[in-house]
C-alpha cells in the first residue's frame, strides 16, 4: 500500500495550476491519488489551450464577416477564462477534502495515461 504524500496539500494545488501539474506528477510518484489530481490537471490544461484556440479561431472567423460581431464575440474569451478559474478553484477544493473533480467529457482521459 502507498503511503500519502506529506506535502499533500501542495501538490493538490499545484496539480491544478496548468503546467506546474509536472511538480506533482514527478514528484509524487507514490501517491496515486496526487498523481491522479496532477493528471486531471495536465488534461485540463490541454482542454482548456483547445478550447482557447477554438474561440480564437471562431472570433477570427466572424470578425471577418462583421467587425461589430468580432468584438462582441470575443467577450467570451472574458467569460471562458472565468469559468476556467472557477473549475480550477473547485477541482482544488475538492482535492483537499480528499475528493475528486469529474469534470464530463475530460475527467477520463485522466485515467488512460
Amino acid at each position: 500500500m502507498s503511503t500519502p504524500s506529506p506535502n499533500r496539500a501542495v501538490m493538490v494545488v499545484l496539480a491544478y495550476l496548468w503546467l506546474l501539474a509536472m511538480v506533482p506528477l514527478v514528484a509524487a510518484k507514490d501517491d496515486p491519488e496526487i498523481q491522479w489530481h496532477a493528471k486531471h490537471g495536465l488534461v485540463l490544461a490541454v482542454a482548456e489551450a483547445a478550447l482557447f484556440v477554438a474561440l480564437w479561431l471562431a472570433v477570427a472567423v466572424v470578425s471577418l464577416a462583421s467587425f461589430g460581431a468580432g468584438c462582441a464575440m470575443g467577450l467570451l474569451f472574458v467569460v471562458a477564462w472565468i469559468a476556467i478559474l472557477l473549475v480550477h478553484f473547485a477541482a482544488v477544493i475538492k482535492g483537499l477534502n480528499g475528493e475528486r473533480l469529474i469534470v464530463p467529457w475530460v475527467s477520463g482521459y485522466a485515467t488512460r495515461f
